[in-house]
């Protein structure tokens, strides 16, 4: 009954959101629209996500070649692409293909289960920093664009914008300092396991026994992760960069697309409207599906633009998303 419950709502919910989207936006502009787009915009955008992707890899192959030189480039385009593959399909904040990676740089370049873990958790952290700062910058833009309420933010409003992008930068410099503060707090579930493996001939294969392994694995890594920090700084920095120019990729590619559909916002306009495309990932359905579409409907609307346009930006980026998704899965499947 649970299960079919919740899956009731999923539809319904699912529903919900296409319904409000699609409602106002009559089939025949969304064809004229998507019309519009001709075979040298398709492939610049085409070209442009390959270029995109490649900054992604690239900074996880930047943590891993200062401490494995051995590892090369281009085999990780395709691990890459696979933990994306799966990560897209997964409900919430695109995530879910972290182990993915792990397991690919164990099975392929024999690294121990901790060394690869930290270096995931490194390569999430720097693309955390860089999208916590964008989002800073997108929620500053919704506030001051309008698209939610019709009144100047107050100067405050700024404050918790700017503790958002504490948290990953924050880390990372107490990692750089030899401080490790996810440690400290499993510190307690650290001591528990040790006590449960000495006192215990057999440690039991229970969940509560697995969630303290974990605990460890998490402690170990980010050990590792600080060890990164402070032996290769310049690594750390090229790793950042690569980061950042991923989201000026992205809303590069975003204001292209609005080109494309001729569509007339501010640079203010445009990032309140990305924001909100991010923002929808984080609802908690596959691929956030009907949430994208909804959020470029209700920024379209609020700019005074035709709902047919969000729809259009929805198809296009879902198209995008897809074609990548899904070949991220087909490799997926062939390097089992």
């Amino acid at each position: 009954m649970k299960k079919w419950l919740g899956r009731g709502l999923f539809i319904a919910l699912l529903s919900g959101l296409f319904y409000w989207a699609l409602r106002n936006a009559p089939l025949p502009d969304i064809i004229t629209l998507l019309g519009k787009l001709d075979a040298t915009q398709l492939i610049w955008l085409v070209a442009l996500n390959g270029i995109i992707f490649l900054l992604i890899t690239a900074r996880w192959w930047l943590i891993l070649r200062a401490e494995s030189r051995h590892i090369p480039f281009g085999p990780l385009i395709g691990y890459r692409l696979a933990a994306f593959g799966l990560s897209y399909f997964t409900p919430g904040p695109q995530v879910g293909g972290e182990p993915l990676q792990i397991v690919y740089l164990q099975k392929q370049y024999r690294l121990s289960f901790a060394r690869a873990t930290s270096a995931v958790i490194m390569d999430k952290l720097l693309e955390f920093l860089a999208n916590f700062l964008f989002l800073g910058i997108g929620f500053l833009a919704i506030a001051r664009s309008g698209i939610l309420t019709r009144y100047t933010p107050p100067p405050w409003i700024s404050l918790p914008l700017i503790l958002l992008l504490v948290w990953p930068l924050a880390h990372i410099l107490l990692m750089y300092f030899n401080k490790h503060p996810l440690s400290a707090l499993l510190a307690p579930l650290v001591r528990i396991r040790h006590i449960a493996i000495k006192n215990t001939a057999q440690p039991p294969n229970t969940w509560w026994m697995n969630l303290l392994n974990i605990a460890r694995l998490i402690a170990l890594s980010e050990h590792l992760a600080g060890t990164f920090c402070r032996r290769h700084f310049g690594y750390l920095l090229l790793s950042l960069s690569a980061s950042l120019l991923v989201w000026v990729g992205m809303v590069y590619e975003y204001l292209y697309m609005l080109t494309c559909f001729q569509a007339q916002l501010t640079f203010e306009q445009a990032l309140a409207s990305l924001t909100i495309v991010r923002l929808s990932f984080l609802a908690p359905l596959p691929a956030g599906l009907g949430a994208l579409e909804a959020s470029q409907v209700l920024a379209a609307s609020a700019f005074g633009l035709p709902a047919a346009l969000g729809i259009s930006l929805s198809l296009l980026m879902r198209a995008r998303d897809l074609l990548l998704g899904g070949l991220g899965l087909l490799i997926a499947a062939f390097n089992k």
